[in-house]
């Protein structure tokens, strides 16, 4: 058992401390938020995570995890201590590591006897250099530590399986003894563990975020593709998913990727790149793909429903994928907005993102919590996340509660045949179009 303190209660840092406390370390979860400590605190989770809130409950009521707002008091009682704060993208598209610094000078403030430091936020290459300067100036060498780079691999949605069930942890470590105590903390997890250096580990986290960013739009534009020239994507990324080489996660055609990694760590890796005077290209035409795509759903809607001024468009999904309330880079966020500028009256459905939503676009757009209530007197409806509770939609239903049956559809949610024996007009992702009372003709 370790004793371990995880600053920062975000996303990371909260899953990863819930799950450390789980293995039976001592776990203490520290921010310098005192409200979200005091909620933390009384059991009220700050973030949607199936699983999450269980598990906290469940290692509080053990006596294994514990929340505090005194940060200097959590890093003295600990043996070792991550790093678990914000390291958001700024105007350049670089990660700003203000709160990591900050963090790195907090601990070297209280450094009372040898601990390992380690990063757990997404971070540039040469953060863990950085760190380990920052606490050598502050704490003026008088106490022993090692840094380590630990980056998380964890899918919003299933962040909890993903921990206790690890594919693999990467530990770059600047001693065998820090690497040996970080290897023990994820031998509960996983057997798989990837030993590096400090600047590898940290390259290796954003290598795997940029590789499926670039399977995602790489099918995007196969997908692009398919609709010029009467092809099925879905039969596309059947056929080429079967390939061992390939694989079939991550093929999946779409309105693009969102969440809180892949736009931030494919700027940054191309940050990175142009740092050290690399032209990385490859990377340019995945971020570039990936943000023309939502405006290719949205060229559907208008290409098909004319001017929409005074249109009603039903949008079903806010969060950037299914499970989860976060909506940081979602479509959602460019498509509402610019459907409103153009005069069309939203209404969006969502089953659990919409405070969040709020807080970013305000109301321009009605919410609600159940789908054919935002379907009702719609000309359109654009489906933006796969949540299970649109896959199950009354489809007969959904066409007699619409003023027209037009459905764009940026998930390629519903079966062709289905759509075209319905009566509907329905556009999806890199697949024929199926057109009211009309044969399958090729897509918009």
């Amino acid at each position: 058992m370790k004793k371990i303190t995880v600053i920062g209660t975000g996303y990371v840092g909260l899953v990863s401390g819930t799950c450390f406390a789980d293995a039976g370390n001592d776990v203490t979860c520290c921010d310098i938020d005192q409200v979200k400590i005091n909620n933390l605190s009384q059991g009220i989770i700050p973030i949607y995570e199936p699983g999450l809130k269980e598990l906290v409950h469940k290692n509080v009521r053990s006596g294994t995890l514990h929340f505090s707002a005194n940060v200097p008091q959590a890093i003295l009682d600990a043996e070792v201590v991550y790093i678990a704060v914000g390291t958001p993208m700024n105007s350049t598209g670089e990660a700003d590591l203000t709160y990591v610094k900050q963090v790195a000078k907090t601990i070297a403030e209280n450094l009372n006897g040898y601990k390992v430091i380690v990063t757990k936020s997404t971070v540039p290459v040469g953060t863990g250099r950085l760190v380990e300067k920052v606490i050598r100036k502050y704490s003026k060498d008088q106490h022993p530590f090692d840094v380590v780079s630990n980056p998380e691999f964890l899918r919003e949605g299933s962040a909890i399986k993903d921990t206790l069930n690890m594919e693999r942890a990467v530990i770059g470590a600047t001693s065998e003894k820090a690497f040996q105590i970080i290897a023990e903390l994820h031998q509960p997890f996983t057997s798989n563990i990837v030993k590096a250096s400090l600047e590898t580990a940290e390259i290796i986290k954003y290598a795997a975020n940029a590789f499926l960013a670039t399977k995602i739009s790489f099918i995007n534009d196969i997908a692009n593709i398919c609709e010029r020239v009467g092809a099925d994507v879905t039969k596309v990324s059947a056929g080429v998913g079967l390939d061992s080489r390939i694989g079939n996660k991550f093929l999946q055609a779409g309105v693009g990727f969102g969440g809180s990694c892949f736009p931030k760590d494919t700027a940054a890796l191309l940050h990175i790149a142009e740092d050290c005077g690399y032209d990385f290209k490859l990377i340019k035409a995945v971020i570039e793909t990936n943000e023309k795509q939502r405006v290719h759903l949205v060229e559907k809607l208008v290409n098909s429903l004319g001017e929409l001024k005074g249109k009603t468009i039903s949008v079903l999904g806010l969060a950037f994928k299914p499970n989860t309330n976060d909506i940081r880079s979602s479509p959602a966020l460019d498509i509402i907005p610019y459907l409103a500028e153009q005069g069309a009256i939203v209404k969006a459905y969502d089953p659990i993102a919409i405070v969040e939503t709020k807080k970013q676009i305000g109301y321009q757009c009605s919410y609600t919590e159940n789908a054919y209530e935002a379907i009702k007197g719609s000309d359109a409806c654009m489906i933006l996340t796969d949540w299970q509770d649109v896959k199950n939609l009354d489809l007969a239903k959904v066409k007699q509660l619409m003023n027209q049956p037009l459905i764009v559809d940026g998930r390629n949610l519903f079966k062709l045949e289905r759509m075209q024996e319905l009566g509907f007009t329905y556009l999806s992702v890199g697949r024929p179009a199926i057109q009211k009372d009309a044969v399958i003709s090729k897509a918009i």
